[in-house]
């Protein structure tokens, strides 16, 4: 990893990311397109060392409460952050400025700032996001190699149901011919029934591939599906987006399950939620 100081941290849409980059090592990560502009090798993650600073200017000269957004791009628990605590420094900043948080994710680190979710949430509102892709567990190792597994995700969100903060997942992408199976779908959509979770954003069965994210996606398909690569490109080609085969039936079966359940699961309505910030908490941070 190598240290710079970055000129800003919040964007138009009050999205940050202190990390640009990641280690965690997922086949299909669309940051490695090249549209990103990351210049840098990308396991050699880029800290903005200074962006608690940035953050607590940020907010400070803001009229408004709103909710911070951040883990879209690069995950906020990756390696790094156990020794940096630059995630946790920034969550201490929105906390102490009662500012709401929606925050995104693959790892169970989150857990160790419980403390400071749970005391946003008081104060404003919080809402942890956790990516979803594949139940079974084997397969998850080679899909998402140095993050937690599925089942390791499952139980944070369990915890964060039984400590009063809600979730969202994200289910995507799901990968054709890889993990496109009624029978993946089933297993994550119950552990979101069990965990109680707010809302599931699913674009589609399927996932989407450009330049710099194809290249080491094909080529963890030659390493771990042999041939899988050629069917690939007879199929899609170079497109941007590559549906499953199975997409109708897959999300019949998601938005009746959702439906069933009381899931939110239209992805307008998700990205609502997750952008609101109720006024009553903006008047109680007034007293």
């Amino acid at each position: 990893m190598h240290f710079v100081d970055a000129k800003g941290i919040l964007s138009a849409q009050n999205g940050m990311n202190i990390y640009r980059g990641c280690t965690h090592g997922c086949i299909y990560c669309d940051s490695r397109s090249r549209c990103y502009g990351i210049q840098h090798p990308f396991e050699d993650v880029e800290v903005k060392q200074n962006a608690p600073e940035l953050l607590e200017k940020a907010l400070r000269s803001k009229r408004k409460k709103c909710m911070i957004g951040t883990g879209s791009m690069c995950d906020p628990y990756m390696h790094c952050e156990e020794q940096l605590q630059l995630t946790r420094r920034c969550l201490e900043i929105i906390d102490a400025y009662e500012f709401g948080l929606a925050i995104q994710t693959k790892s169970d680190r989150i857990l160790r700032d419980m403390d400071i979710l749970k005391s946003i949430n008081q104060k404003a509102k919080c809402v942890v996001q956790m990516t979803l892709t594949t139940y079974d567990e084997e397969l998850c190792k080679i899909l998402e190699p140095h993050v937690s597994t599925t089942k390791q995700r499952f139980k944070a969100l369990e915890r964060f149901r039984d400590e009063g903060i809600p979730t969202v997942v994200w289910l995507s992408p799901i990968l054709p011919y890889i993990n496109d199976t009624r029978e993946n779908l089933e297993g994550i959509l119950d552990y979101c029934i069990w965990a109680k979770v707010q809302g599931i954003i699913c674009f589609g069965m399927g996932v989407t591939l450009r330049e710099g994210d194809r290249e080491y996606y094909y080529a963890a398909l030659d390493k771990h599906f042999p041939g899988l690569k050629e069917q690939y490109q007879r199929k899609f080609g170079y497109a941007y987006q590559v549906d499953s085969e199975r997409n109708s039936e897959l999300m019949a079966i998601f938005h009746e399950t959702c439906e069933k359940h009381g899931i939110i699961h239209d992805v307008d309505e998700c990205f609502q939620y997750l952008h609101e910030l109720p006024e009553r908490y903006e008047q109680i941070g007034l007293f």
